[in-house]
């Protein structure tokens, strides 16, 4: 037992939660103690509420023991999301508060527990015709929504709709005491969680707080009638600066739900992750997700099939899109504005795959948190003006040039992501993989199957700090454009950043709710 917390103080949580929702054995408080970067202070117990009520009573207790609690989604930040960076401190597990409360078809809104997974709201969503405009992450697999709205997140939608935050009406949030507040119309005695904008935007106060202002226990996010008609494109180009450029004009338009690139290194990282078997299995979900039908969809997949990889393997950064809409008229409409913008700045028309395989298997397995070869993984990103997003990525290339000879001393492998938020947020992804062991955080998130294939590495600490060097210089490099992050934690320096009367309100909303500092301690820089 975790000599922190007395017996007593854990037989009462059990009280509140069952006997099987709480535990603090080593092992599972210190799985639930590190994320896929970091590992913090060990936690002294992991707690998981089933319901709003329980995790009232739950936070409640702990304000009265003095124990500080750090909420837990799926797991998947690679920022000291929610690791514990002091002692006595408990991790709540949201992710048996996994039920969808209520789809309003009528009225367009959905409100789910904080820990549904996107992966779960989307399959409920879609027999009724009905979609969020931000549907997910990449992670949506176990990604929670409770902890895609505290994070915030960017992928499907995003391009057309923003991010993750964007698609939210109403919260239900706890406070650092137990209390229980709801935002937007659903603080109207009586009313439904339908919009945000009612007074106040309390809503917003909660969003993309790392956390740190209150525990999410339910969100309400807007529906749309799901697109009946897609289409997908990926051209080929020489050059980042032309990549990038193409990014730019065509978030601008913001005509495609999803607007992406690969610069050479991760593209080739992304072709050799996966086998055969996992190229049919997406495949069979190509032609059953067609929404043209199954002879429309068995005629896309015979295009994934004869493609195969090799087209890939002459092409060096790569554009990829995806357009959506109510007809085929709509979208072709689409289609041919943005090929324009794509055979503008050179761009070679090459076969469709990537998008359209990321379409029909948007919550694959999440074995993308390591490399081909079983190497760790991170990212670090930014969100620059779209005027800004060229001079950036032209920042970042010079000074992978410049690092040259360390990152290959160290068998680093640097490439970068490029997407957009809307029609004025560029996101600028680097991204990492080098020789590193694994942590049970990766063995527990990871197939089996590709477990046991990998060869383990050994420690490589030099080279991991030399990885935490890179980041903090491209942090350097977004400071320069006033960047904004996602997923901040207790990485990206929001303190630092703001603005000194900013901060004190933000220091008084912090005072206000959460005096004892409980909340995510040390999150979006509260110490």
């Amino acid at each position: 037992m975790n000599s922190q917390i007395s017996h007593e103080q854990l037989e009462n949580m059990k009280l509140i939660l069952g006997r099987e929702n709480i535990t603090d054995k080593s092992a599972d408080c210190a799985l639930f103690s590190q994320d896929i970067w970091a590992v913090g202070e060990l936690a002294n117990f992991v707690a998981s509420p089933e319901n709003t009520a329980q995790l009232s009573q739950i936070v409640q207790l702990a304000a009265k023991e003095n124990i500080a609690l750090n909420p837990r989604g799926g797991g998947m930040s690679y920022t000291k999301g929610y690791i514990p960076s002091k002692v006595n401190t408990g991790i709540l597990d949201l992710s048996k508060m996994n039920r969808i409360l209520e789809i309003n078809a009528e009225d367009m809104y959905v409100t789910v527990q904080a820990g549904c997974t996107w992966k779960t709201l989307n399959e409920a969503l879609k027999p009724l015709g009905l979609r969020t405009p931000f549907w997910g992450p990449l992670s949506g697999l176990t990604s929670t929504v409770g902890g895609g709205v505290s994070q915030n997140n960017a992928f499907f939608g995003a391009s057309t709709y923003g991010s993750s935050i964007d698609s939210v009406t109403c919260l239900t949030v706890v406070l650092a005491d137990g209390t229980i507040v709801k935002t937007g119309s659903s603080g109207t005695k009586g009313a439904k969680p339908f919009f945000r904008q009612y007074g106040p935007d309390l809503t917003g106060l909660f969003l993309a707080d790392a956390g740190a202002l209150a525990y999410k226990a339910e969100v309400s996010l807007k529906l749309i009638a799901a697109p009946q008609a897609e289409d997908w494109a990926s051209f080929a180009y020489e050059d980042a600066a032309s990549v990038s450029k193409v990014i730019a004009d065509m978030g601008r338009l913001g005509l495609a739900c999803e607007v992406f690139a690969f610069d050479p290194n991760l593209q080739s990282v992304r072709m050799k992750r996966e086998g055969m078997m996992s190229d049919v299995k997406k495949l069979a979900n190509v032609i059953t997700s067609e929404k043209g039908g199954l002879l429309k969809g068995v005629k896309e997949g015979m295009k994934v099939a004869v493609a195969g990889r090799s087209y890939m393997e002459d092409v060096a950064y790569s554009v990829h899109y995806t357009v959506e809409g109510h007809s085929m008229a709509e979208v072709s409409a689409k289609m041919e504005t943005l090929k324009k913008i794509a055979l503008e700045y050179g761009g070679k028309k090459i076969e469709n795959s990537i998008p359209k395989i990321m379409r029909a298997n948007p919550f694959g397995p999440l074995n993308s948190i390591i490399g081909p070869r079983g190497e760790r993984w991170v990212p670090i990103h930014g969100i620059v003006p779209m005027g800004d997003g060229v001079k950036c990525v032209a920042e970042i290339e010079a000074l992978y040039d410049r690092l040259r000879p360390e990152l290959d001393k160290y068998e680093i492998i640097a490439g970068f992501f490029l997407s957009t938020l809307s029609n004025n947020g560029y996101l600028i992804e680097p991204i990492f993989f080098w020789p590193e062991e694994l942590r049970p955080l990766h063995l527990d998130i990871l197939e089996e199957n590709v477990v046991s294939r990998i060869k383990p590495f050994d420690a490589n600490p030099e080279a991991t700090e030399f990885v935490s060097h890179v980041r903090q210089s491209i942090l350097g490099i977004f400071e320069k454009y006033g960047a904004a992050h996602l997923q901040i934690g207790r990485v990206y320096p929001f303190r630092k950043h703001r603005e000194e009367d900013t901060w004190k309100v933000l220091e008084g909303i912090k005072a206000l709710l959460d005096p004892d500092g409980r909340v995510n301690a040390g999150a979006l820089g509260f110490d």
